[in-house]
Order: C-alpha cells, then sequence, then structure tokens
C-alpha cells in the first residue's frame, strides 16, 4: 500500500486556534515551513510578548501569519480568523489541574469553544476540513478502563465513560468537547472533521518559555517535588513535534478521516526521573523509586488535590497500552523516540530558570 502523502499546494490561508500554546507552536511552524499563510487566533494580538517566537518563525520561513483576536466563549469571535481558510486547526483548550470550578475552567471552555469554532465553520464558506486536538483523554478515563478493551489495548473505537465532573475533569471536558465536535460534524456535510487523540505531550517548546501541564510535571520532576518516590502509573507518551506533524497530514491528506490515537511509547513517572538522573546527574532531586500505592492513596490527596483516592486506586499499578497503527498507516506517520525529547525539555527548564541550574 502506496504511503499517504499531504497535499499541501493549496494558497488558501489555515486558521490555528490558541496559537500561542505549546502544541500549537510547532503546528504553526510546520505550516510556516510548507509555505502557508496561517490566520493565528490569540487571545491578545497585541500582547507582542506572547508572540513573539512566532514572529520570529514566520521572519525565517517561508510561510507567512497574521493575528486575529478570538476568545473560546465569545461566539462568532472566530469568524474573521476563518476567513478565506480551508482548514481549520481547532488545539485551544484548557489543559490545568489546578482548578476550583471544574465546570467554569475545564468544561464551558472546552466545549462550549469547540461548539463555537464549528459554528464559524458552518458559516464560512471556504471551510472543507476541521482538524480538532482531543486526546486519549477522551477515550479512556482512568488506566483501570484499558482491562475493559480488546487484548487490554485501548483503539479509535474505545470512548471514555468513566470520567466526571468530580473525578478526572480535564479528561471529562476533553470527551464532552470531542463528542459535540462530532454531533456538529455529522450535521452537516460541507466540512469534514478529523481528530488527534494524543497521549501525554512532551519535549521542548518553541517558545523560551513555555505554559503547560507537561512542562509543570517535568519541571517537578526536577525541584524535588517527587523527591522521595513516585507513584507506579502508566500513561502513554509521545513527542509534541510528531503531535503537530498528525495534525498537518490529518488536515492536507485527502483520505483521512475519524479519530487517530497518536501515542509512541508507554512509561510510567520513575522513567522520566530516570531518563533525566542518566543525562543530567546526580545533583537533581530526581525520583529514584516508586512509592508504595498504599501510602500513595493515605497522603496522596493530602500531597495533592487531583490525587484523590478514587483517582489513586483506578491508576496506580494497573497497565496502560494503546495501538498507534491507525496514525502510521492513515497520516504515514513516523513516531521519534521520547527520551532525547525528554532531555531538550529539561533543558529548556534550566535554560529559562524554571529549574535552578546546579
Amino acid at each position: 500500500m502506496s504511503q499517504p502523502t499531504p497535499d499541501y499546494s493549496s494558497t488558501a490561508p489555515v486558521l490555528v486556534t490558541g496559537a500561542t500554546g505549546y502544541l500549537a507552536g510547532w503546528i504553526v511552524q510546520r505550516l510556516l515551513e510548507e509555505g502557508k499563510t496561517v490566520h493565528a487566533a490569540v487571545r491578545d494580538p497585541r500582547n507582542t510578548q506572547k508572540r513573539a517566537h512566532l514572529d520570529e518563525m514566520a521572519a525565517a520561513l517561508p510561510g507567512e501569519i497574521k493575528y486575529f483576536k478570538a476568545d473560546l466563549l465569545d461566539e462568532g469571535s472566530f469568524d474573521a480568523a476563518m476567513a478565506g481558510c480551508d482548514v481549520v486547526m481547532h488545539t485551544a483548550s484548557p489543559f490545568t489541574s489546578n482548578i476550583t470550578d471544574p465546570q467554569k475552567e475545564l468544561v464551558d471552555p472546552a466545549v462550549q469553544g469547540t461548539r463555537n469554532v464549528l459554528q464559524s465553520a458552518n458559516r464560512v464558506e471556504s471551510v472543507k476540513r476541521v482538524v480538532v486536538t482531543s486526546s486519549c483523554a477522551s477515550i479512556y478515563g482512568d488506566a483501570v478502563d484499558v482491562a475493559k478493551s480488546p487484548g487490554n489495548v485501548l483503539t479509535e473505537d474505545d470512548w471514555n465513560t468513566t470520567s466526571r465532573l468530580d473525578h478526572q475533569a480535564y479528561s471529562y471536558s476533553k470527551v464532552e468537547a470531542e463528542k459535540a465536535a462530532w454531533e456538529m460534524a455529522n450535521a452537516q456535510d460541507r466540512w469534514k472533521l478529523v481528530t488527534i487523540n494524543p497521549s501525554f505531550i512532551l519535549g521542548p517548546g518553541t517558545a523560551k518559555s513555555q505554559t503547560s501541564e507537561s512542562f509543570n510535571l517535568v519541571t517537578q520532576a526536577g525541584d524535588g517535588t517527587f523527591q522521595m518516590g513516585v507513584p507506579k502509573m502508566e500513561i502513554g507518551m509521545v513527542d509534541v513535534r510528531d503531535v503537530a506533524e498528525a495534525h498537518l497530514r490529518a488536515g492536507y491528506i485527502a483520505a483521512a478521516e475519524g479519530r487517530h490515537i497518536v501515542s509512541t511509547e508507554t512509561h510510567d513517572f520513575l522513567y522520566i526521573c530516570q531518563v533525566l538522573r542518566k543525562k543530567f546527574g546526580e545533583k537533581y532531586p530526581f525520583a529514584k523509586g516508586y512509592l508504595p500505592k498504599w501510602l500513595v492513596w493515605l497522603i496522596g490527596p493530602m500531597a495533592n488535590k487531583s490525587l484523590t483516592r478514587e483517582m489513586v486506586a483506578k491508576n496506580v499499578n494497573h497497565p496502560w497500552a494503546a495501538d498507534n497503527s491507525k496514525s502510521k498507516k492513515e497520516l504515514g506517520l513516523t513516531y521519534h523516540p521520547i527520551e532525547p525529547a525528554l532531555e531538550a525539555m529539561f533543558q529548556q527548564l534550566l535554560d529559562n530558570g524554571a529549574v535552578a541550574k546546579k
């Protein structure tokens, strides 16, 4: 079977929502490399500091970038940014565990934001393809769910049915947003929806200092937060640049359809610490072992409010596996190993002072 190849020949612009985000930066860079005109939707286009890294990219690469003000919760605010675009990449969605009101801070922006972007797609005649950044979090809720899948391996046929507002609220926001997207896509036939469902994204950012939950976790690996040890929790991991490439291919391969698990390797948090110790040495307080499950269950909720007892029970000591073969076969994706991505990410945290150099 011939390798699916993207066709970048269209001269129409492409919209990227949440363009200053961690993953979005790499998507914008790849689009500029292909000579695309990128319509970058951001909350505040006047904040030149926040977009400086994108401006530098655009100056050095064949494509060009135009900024548009748009807010996820502001209906119709994406219409102007989308005008003339044939492809829309909707990456903007809140990813944080430090929240007090999950409905207002996670679910509303994720679901309402997706609806607003897709309502604009319904109004803007030029749109042919919408790529939505979903997540493996909309495929499963807790690691214990993996055992319900055939062969104990998650596929694109699986949906997260176990997350709730009061348990794994981020995952709940992702599955609700993706369900809303498919509902709207299936109600019309002008544009085609393709989703990318990455596991835990790692690797350097395009901005000198990037904010994301991924960076928070790797910062904690180096600042002593996990010095006493880490829970034995397996997750899928993937290089941010592979996820960006998946978005381009989903946008520009004519036959691309449906959902795509994008994940390279399965590891746990101790692996992150082991990789970093090997590269950066003993002088950083990387975890050296696992915390026993009973101890995590006991003290987890006090140490971190997202480590509830239900979360510990359903995720610690449960194996995790997902099948990425659809992304290889239908998007022609080739994956890069996690180790160098982690090393580059930690080096970036040292360079920008997020972790003190020793």
